[in-house]
């Protein structure tokens, strides 16, 4: 159902939304945990492992328990409001711009819109719009992640205007060219694995056992999320150290901080000090998140439009009958 499909035609542009918005919703809550060790691994410039004195975090469930001691357990829902409003409006923006490319595409040109290649194609411009549409949320849900104690902000509305007047509206947008670069062959690889893992499962499986629809939805995206992730990583960690820029006072508490003059001093920075496997400092939690919100983001998706398509079929029954 990911996707136009001219022989359903059940969802329409604004119900994608609306079943894009909810499916991201329920999906933020249940992997904020995940996505806050990420972005604490991330920012930290020391090397993950507990023989470096230097490091404040060592592994997944080390961080677990220290974020807990020093923070509470509110600190795996830090920056859970604007990390909300990110994820509706992703959400929303990139399914409804996603049905109404493939259905461009079927209606325009002679590819067919199940293609995997069309799917890759018009999920990498989908996420691209959704990109730019949240990426000032995005950029404050990892300053709240990010942030220690005492905080440096203490509202949505507090940090908001903070950066506004000490740093420009311009802030809001760093991190944005890394962002649009990775996110183009992630999300595209997301869509056109879980497009390819779904064809390849009704290959696989018989017709009388598909019965686990929405279990299969699950696992093809958990799938198609790890393996997008593993592709794109490095982007997403130059994209979050160059968020906090400007922000290295509030992060002291963490460990050594570095300033950015862009995305390619980034890099060399990293290669010279951190060495390849800067690169992919945080990759384990990030694939955990991956595979948790990719499988769940489709399985959600998934389920609300048929909900959706379900509501709207009893509905023209009843009107018939009447």
């Amino acid at each position: 159902m990911v996707g136009y499909d001219p022989e359903a035609k059940c969802v329409s542009t604004v119900e994608a939304a609306a079943a894009g918005s909810a499916s991201g919703l329920v999906t933020r809550v249940l992997v904020s945990p995940l996505d806050v060790i990420k972005i604490r691994f991330q920012l930290q410039i020391e090397q993950l492992s507990s023989r470096n004195p230097g490091a404040k975090y060592h592994g997944i469930l080390q961080a677990v328990q220290r974020i807990f001691q020093e923070e509470g357990l509110v600190a795996f829902w830090k920056g859970h409001v604007p990390a909300q409003f990110l994820s509706v409006g992703y959400g929303a923006v990139q399914f409804m711009a996603f049905e109404s490319l493939t259905k461009l595409v079927h209606n325009v040109t002679s590819y067919n819109a199940r293609d995997s290649f069309v799917h890759f194609v018009c999920g990498g411009l989908a996420a691209c719009t959704a990109t730019v549409a949240v990426q000032p949320v995005d950029t404050l849900r990892t300053r709240f992640a990010a942030q220690g104690e005492p905080k440096l902000y203490h509202s949505l509305r507090h940090a908001v205007v903070n950066i506004y007047q000490t740093e420009g509206p311009r802030t809001f947008y760093r991190g944005l060219t890394p962002t649009i670069i990775a996110i183009f062959p992630y999300a595209g690889l997301q869509f056109s694995f879980y497009n390819i893992l779904q064809q390849f499962s009704e290959w696989v499986i018989p017709a009388e056992g598909r019965k686990g629809g929405n279990v299969k939805n699950l696992v093809c995206g958990s799938c198609a999320g790890i393996i997008s992730k593993t592709l794109t990583y490095p982007f997403d960690l130059f994209k979050k150290r160059l968020q906090v820029g400007g922000f290295e006072h509030a992060r002291a508490a963490f460990g050594q901080v570095r300033m950015y003059r862009g995305l390619l001093d980034c890099i060399r920075q990293i290669m010279r000090e951190e060495g390849p496997g800067g690169f992919f400092k945080g990759l384990s939690p990030s694939l955990l998140k991956a595979a948790v919100s990719t499988g769940l983001v489709f399985f959600w998706y998934e389920l609300f439009c048929s909900l959706l398509c379900a509501l709207k079929n009893t509905d023209s029954t009843t009107r018939k009958e009447g």
